[in-house]
């Protein structure tokens, strides 16, 4: 009997890997180099982006000065993907105090965005033109709002063709354990959302992290958990794996991303979604390398001429911290 159980965990095993490979089949990333317009787009601490056509975004700030966001115009070269220039020209104001908003996703259906805040764990609807509130909001139950600190909804996306949202909390939620740190080093067990056009939550799925790379035991800053996830017409998704470490002094301090494919279509709720890595990439702060960037906000942008689809990414820069960072974006090519 215990032979046979074995047999069957081993099978089921299998199963996993052959379903993560078909999940990440067919998907390839190329970097493009990250770029800043300090110029034209002010310091701030940018953390969620979604596009809105041609060049249009709209992007939000956890620390701008009241609830709302920017319209940024990002032009990309539409045979390569490299950001060729960006610009901030307004913020459209609530008229409400900033609730650190962290995601933000464009509803074509009514020309609207909505935006997840940590401070209150809402995913508020927002009038595209005006900036000002509709009062709708997405229908998340209290038992998984109950976030720790800073630990919320970060991320969000809204896919036209699945007509879906998706959100997850940054880190494990309290019913589900306690989250990664410099003195607990685990694997975050993540619930990624499902909502469906009338705002309803219509299914969940465990996600679960990668180990930490983190050796040190302390760190002035420190976070691991999904900075942003982003779906795909074909109903897959992409997750963003964010390990931040920053000591006292800043030197040594890096990001490391790990941007992953799961496919929920077929998935039973509350099934542990097995992934498949696309890329890695590590962004730094030492005495060779300076391009520490802590990536937050992903979307999608357009296809370029060849059809491969552009992935526009945004960083927090803490408004420039002390003049050593910038406000990094970015481009990956998925085809």
């Amino acid at each position: 009997m215990k032979r046979l159980s074995r047999l069957l965990i081993l099978a089921a095993s299998l199963c996993s890997l052959s379903a993560a490979a078909q999940d990440g089949k067919n998907l390839k990333a190329t970097h493009t180099k990250q770029v800043s317009f300090p110029e034209t787009i002010a310091p701030g601490n940018y953390s969620g982006i979604t596009w809105l056509g041609d060049n249009r975004y709209a992007v939000v700030s956890d620390k701008s000065r009241a609830d709302g966001f920017f319209i940024f115009h990002i032009n990309i070269d539409p045979d390569m993907g490299l950001i060729s220039h960006a610009y901030c020209d307004e913020f459209r104001n609530a008229d409400r105090p900033n609730r650190d908003m962290e995601g933000i996703a464009f509803f074509p259906e009514d020309t609207t965005v909505f935006i997840s805040g940590e401070a209150d764990n809402e995913i508020m609807e927002y009038r595209l033109d005006s900036g000002k509130r509709t009062g709708r909001r997405l229908s998340i139950p209290d038992s998984l709002s109950n976030s720790a600190p800073n630990y919320g909804f970060e991320s969000l996306t809204y896919n036209a063709v699945t007509r879906h949202f998706w959100t997850v909390s940054e880190s494990t939620l309290p019913i589900d354990g306690k989250p990664c740190s410099p003195s607990n080093k685990t694997a975050n067990r993540l619930r990624l959302l499902s909502f469906n056009e009338d705002l309803n939550l219509e299914a969940q799925y465990f996600y679960e992290m990668d180990m930490p790379q983190l050796k040190s035991s302390t760190a002035e800053n420190y976070c691991m958990g999904v900075s942003e996830v982003c779906a795909l017409d074909d109903g897959r998704l992409l997750v963003l794996e964010r390990e931040l470490y920053a000591p006292a002094l800043k030197l040594g301090s890096f990001v490391n991303c790990k941007l992953y494919v799961v496919n929920p279509t077929d998935a039973a709720p509350f099934s542990l979604l097995p992934k498949t890595l696309l890329t890695e990439f590590k962004t730094q702060m030492n005495g060779l390398k300076k391009d520490f960037a802590n990536w937050e906000g992903m979307c999608l942008g357009p296809k370029l001429n060849d059809g491969r689809q552009v992935l526009v990414l945004v960083c927090d820069s803490q408004n420039r911290f002390k003049n050593m960072l910038k406000d990094w974006l970015k481009t990956i090519i998925i085809e």
